[in-house]
């Protein structure tokens, strides 16, 4: 069995299984923008449990949206997250705050510094994990910002250099998952955008990876481990996200990373980097990119169900999962279910056409490149 296949519905309805799944983030509702707003002013008497109620209340009401769309897994739309840096940030010993930096047009990103030796100080996401897994029936995916984004996307004034700092927010993300896994989390997404800007660090990458897995144990009911063996117990899934660049830069050496699943944003690009990933063979499982997280309209189900069969162009159903390409959060809400909606109707029919033996795509003929 792969890791995959645990997130099976006991009746799903068809032979072939396209687990469907999102990124992560997703709109906050209005009222809870404005909740924040409330509890921000000195003035007013909305106080932190009220703001923790709000959050609370958003959580459940997005996961509840990813059980109504359909989707297989499903996140609480990191309703209690601002930012996937400062998220994080904010929760580890080490990094200050010295006002936001404008990083395009008229947007603002509170950038960290790090100006000690980085240390785990509270849990970042079990909280979030417990609460989520407790409001839904569904199993939960838990996103995590990567240690080279959290370093690459922070001022350093604490380290000779970013590849030492990487290092050691990963030992904080071992930590960190160590925690996850003991508390129930089958299911751990690394967030790595930083990599396919900055391709030639991806040794750097393996290595904060290498860093992570190290040691992760499941703990058994009675407080002990379940896996004596190094590694990530069989029955936890690793998947690493990476979106922009050029992943042609990046491929086939990602290969070699320890996760099971590669989150790649493909239908942005009209899948023009497809073929990067035929040659040499696609190792892993592919969690494929089937809507446009930059476009706010919602493709119709003919057309993620094209996009879909893309993915299968380079793995074979039982390899392939399906998302949209990124993080929905700056979209319409409406737009946003809309896409997770027809995402999952048009898994449904894609594994019905498997199914049937009416789809017939060759993998591993990648198409020459133009002289």
């Amino acid at each position: 069995m792969t890791t995959k296949d645990q997130f099976r519905p006991e009746d799903h309805p068809n032979d072939n299984f396209l687990l469907t799944t999102v990124v992560g983030s997703y709109p906050k509702p209005k009222w809870l923008n404005r909740a924040k707003e409330l509890y921000q002013d000195p003035d007013h008497e909305f106080d932190a449990e009220d703001w923790q109620e709000a959050k609370d209340d958003a959580a459940r009401l997005i996961t509840d949206e990813h059980e109504r769309a359909g989707l297989d897994v499903v996140v609480d739309g990191e309703m209690r997250r601002n930012e996937m840096v400062e998220f994080f940030a904010h929760r580890i010993e080490g990094y200050e705050f010295n006002g936001p930096v404008k990083v395009w047009g008229h947007n603002y990103f509170d950038k960290p510094s790090v100006v000690r030796e980085v240390e785990y100080d509270e849990n970042w996401l079990v909280d979030e994990y417990e609460f989520t897994a407790a409001a839904s029936d569904r199993p939960v995916k838990v996103p995590i910002t990567g240690p080279y984004t959290l370093a690459n996307w922070s001022f350093n004034e604490a380290y000779e250099d970013d590849e030492e700092l990487a290092y050691d927010l990963a030992d904080l993300v071992n930590e960190e998952i160590e925690k996850l896994v003991d508390a129930g989390a089958r299911y751990i997404q690394i967030d790595e955008p930083a990599l396919a800007t900055t391709p030639d660090d991806h040794a750097i990458v393996g290595e904060c990876l290498e860093r992570i897995v190290d040691g992760i144990s499941a703990s058994d009911a009675s407080g002990g481990s379940s896996d004596e063996s190094d590694g990530v117990p069989e029955e936890v899934r690793i998947g690493l996200h990476v979106c922009y660049g050029d992943y042609s830069r990046i491929y086939p050496e990602i290969l070699e990373f320890p996760v099971d699943e590669f989150d790649l944003e493909l239908a942005n690009g009209d899948y023009e980097q497809l073929d990067v990933f035929k040659d040499p063979e696609f190792t892993k499982d592919l969690a494929l990119g089937v809507c446009d997280a930059h476009v706010a309209e919602v493709e119709s189900v003919e057309q993620i169900e094209e996009n879909i069969k893309k993915g299968l162009e380079v793995v074979p159903p039982e390899q392939l999962v399906v998302s949209p390409d990124c993080g929905v959060k700056l979209l319409p809400r409406e737009v946003a279910y809309g896409k997770m909606a027809n995402m999952v109707e048009a898994a449904r029919n894609v594994e019905e056409d498997l199914d049937a033996g009416e789809i017939d795509v060759e993998r591993g003929a990648p198409t020459p490149a133009d002289d």
